[in-house]
């Protein structure tokens, strides 16, 4: 599906299911340099039990136009108009690591708007080692072996890997701009995490990797204990926990938006 924000083409998976705003929807907002894709199974099985599903691509990403936005709080006001195209007066939204920075802001931004949120793969601060910004910008595709290597757990089947890694290159090769430099610069900038996680409200899921060394739970201690009525659920896995454990990851998104509408 696509939607138009700003004059620009927003792009949408909605899980093979024609979109109806009318439906409870749930939103899924990917990291940085992938694309609607990495939710692919999460998209369909929530479409199946009968949610709304928008996948987005964010700006200058994948079938989305324009240039990719360089804040957290510029992709969170980007989401809310979204909501605004499709439709949508509130909804579940779920992010995966700088996608869950993006939703957590938004919740911060348009409270109102927020029927929950799921945070995939989160943590605050979510800094990003100097040395890989710096081969961001030296040697993209240097740079994507090192996130690659880095969010796989060891026991993943290498074909997972390899596809994530194709993916990466795609995206880096389809933008005029180093797009994981922009994308991982974004998070490593946003400030404002404990200051909008204190704020939250609604009903939250932590869905995290046991094995992720991206965003450990042991990182992601301050704002699981900001968010305190949170709920926590491990799956074995490591960084990219949407591939290596489909099953699990969808049933845990499915399990908070059946909490919504119970």
């Amino acid at each position: 599906m696509q939607l138009t924000i700003d004059g620009h083409i927003a792009f949408c998976h909605t899980g093979d299911n024609p979109f109806d705003p009318a439906l409870p929807t749930v939103v899924l907002v990917h990291g940085a340099l992938n694309d609607h894709a990495v939710w692919t199974q999460q998209s369909r099985a929530l479409a199946a039990r009968g949610f709304a599903v928008l996948a987005p691509d964010l700006p200058g990403h994948g079938l989305s136009s324009g240039p990719a936005l360089r804040s957290v709080e510029a992709l969170a006001d980007w989401l809310i108009a979204l909501l605004d195209a499709a439709g949508v007066e509130r909804a579940l939204l779920a992010g995966h690591s700088m996608g869950s920075l993006v939703v957590l802001e938004a919740a911060y931004r348009a409270p109102q708007r927020v029927a929950g949120l799921a945070l995939l793969g989160a943590t605050f601060p979510m800094k990003v080692a100097d040395a890989l910004l710096a081969t961001t910008l030296e040697d993209q595709h240097a740079a994507i072996d090192m996130v690659v290597a880095w969010s796989h757990a060891p026991a993943t089947d290498p074909s997972v890997a390899d596809a994530a890694r194709d993916m990466m290159q795609r995206l880096a090769a389809g933008s005029s701009e180093p797009l994981l430099h922009t994308d991982l610069a974004a998070c490593n900038a946003y400030a404002n995490g404990m200051t909008a996680a204190a704020t939250v409200t609604c009903p939250v899921v932590f869905v995290q990797g046991a094995q992720d060394k991206m965003t450990s739970p042991r990182k992601a201690g301050l704002l699981t204990d900001a968010i305190a009525h949170a709920t926590i659920v491990t799956v074995e896995t490591g960084h990219a926990m949407m591939q290596e454990a489909p099953e699990a990851v969808s049933n845990a998104l499915l399990a908070q938006a059946e909490r919504l509408i119970s």
